[in-house]
């Protein structure tokens, strides 16, 4: 199998900023190890092989700094000059871009015009990715489409819905944490709501790996001979986080290090088994000869009838449909993750998602990862110290909701901001 002829543009400051709000030990590991990162995200959701980078170039203002703390828990600077070499190393070509006001350097301005030269490039680039969250660029990403070419998004932030519709991928702050870290990148469970089963036909063309060229053949017939096994045995349809949750422990670290097999998810890698009357919904695979098909929606999450000024944030800024009387939970059960654990935010969705669950509250981890995000920029990431409490988890999320609703320009009165804080349960 062939390559897919890449060009990767890194706006370092957004990106690394971003993720820094996040999870700081994280952000500093994306950018020390970019060797390792990128050698990942090479058979990460690229149906038609393996990406060979054409262009590596990262934008990055030396001067920049985000407030950090020392070894002694003392306020400090962390300067982004300090990782330049890193992604030298890793060959990427560095540009330096100093700001040229208070709060802006020329990063997406670089980005907009080197990528515009690439398509006029003798050696056509068949990707552009583009790791930034700047909706500023969203001409950019129509002007690659108009000319042919597949895109995708890296963005650790919830970057406006019109810059991230126009991307054939997005690669969102969970995958990338999960890049960074070695993690499968699994694109399952991450429906941003309620967990609903919405059931469509499995593929019938023959999927292609991404990492074909690497993954050990021998593992992937013991997936197969795993799956078809449990599957013509089963009598019900079987859950898929909890089959895919045994096939890590017996197949070990290669469906991290090959991201299932190079196909990017576990619903993918399914796929490529062809199994006979296979239908997969978001949580359950079955035989839809033998096997009653699951209920369409799962016990207790209803369609949700939400009021109109929060259907408009759900309709263009993708909040989570969830019941009002569901947030106070996800606040608490986050402020309880935070006091009980170190943060680390892979975890924090999967732990909290089941907390959740087991109290009869049952979101996604999408869900759950949008009100995490929500409240790091909102001012309360889960990783400070003391902890959030529930209360300040609320206020910093549904601010920030408000805020981006301001900044994507979606009007609201003052009676109805105050109908979006009363159902997404800020405390009075």
């Amino acid at each position: 199998m062939g390559h897919v002829r890449t060009a990767f543009f890194l706006d370092f400051d957004n990106v690394f900023s971003g993720l820094f709000k996040l999870d700081p030990e994280v952000a500093v590991q994306f950018a020390t190890e970019p060797g390792l990162w990128l050698h990942r995200l090479s058979t990460t959701l690229t149906p038609d092989g393996p990406r060979r980078w054409l262009i590596l170039r990262c934008y990055l203002n030396p001067a920049g700094w985000v407030n950090a703390r020392d070894t002694n828990g003392e306020p400090t600077r962390l300067y982004f000059s300090r990782f330049r070499p890193s992604f030298v190393r890793a060959g990427f070509e560095v540009i330096d871009c100093p700001r040229y006001n208070a709060t802006k350097n020329a990063a997406d301005i670089r980005i907009v015009v080197d990528a515009v030269d690439a398509l006029a490039d003798e050696a056509r680039h068949e990707e552009f990715v583009i790791a930034s969250g700047d909706s500023d660029m969203t001409p950019l990403l129509q002007r690659l489409r108009r000319a042919g070419r597949r895109t995708m998004i890296v963005s650790p932030a919830d970057a406006a819905e019109a810059f991230t519709a126009i991307a054939d991928q997005l690669l969102d702050s969970q995958q990338l944490l999960a890049l960074i870290q070695g993690e499968p990148v699994d694109l399952d469970d991450f429906d941003n709501g309620a967990a609903g089963y919405q059931a469509t036909p499995a593929s019938s063309s023959k999927a292609q790996p991404s990492g074909a060229g690497f993954v050990p053949d021998e593992a992937y017939d013991q997936f197969r001979a795993i799956v078809t096994a449990d599957y013509e045995a089963a009598e019900a349809p079987l859950n898929m986080a909890a089959l895919a949750y045994r096939l890590r422990g017996e197949l070990g670290p290669v469906v991290g290090t090959s991201n299932w097999f190079g196909f990017g998810s576990f619903a993918r890698a399914l796929e490529t088994l062809e199994l006979p009357n296979l239908h997969m919904s978001q949580h359950l695979l079955w035989d839809d000869s033998r096997h009653d098909p699951p209920e369409p929606a799962a016990p207790g999450a209803p369609r949700t009838v939400l009021p109109e000024p929060v259907e408009r944030l759900a309709d263009q800024l993708s909040l989570p449909r969830l019941p009002q009387a569901w947030w106070p939970s996800i606040y608490e059960t986050l402020s309880a993750y935070a006091n009980e654990h170190r943060f680390n935010l892979t975890q924090c969705t999967s732990w909290s998602r089941d907390r959740l669950r087991d109290n009869g509250v049952p979101v996604s981890r999408g869900a759950v990862a949008f009100v995490v995000r929500g409240t790091s920029f909102g001012g309360y990431p889960l990783h400070r110290q003391p902890p959030p409490t529930p209360a300040e988890i609320a206020s910093a999320f549904v601010n920030n909701v408000l805020s981006r609703a301001d900044a994507a320009q979606i009007p609201f009165t003052d009676e109805e901001a105050a109908a979006v804080r009363a159902w997404l349960g800020e405390a009075a």
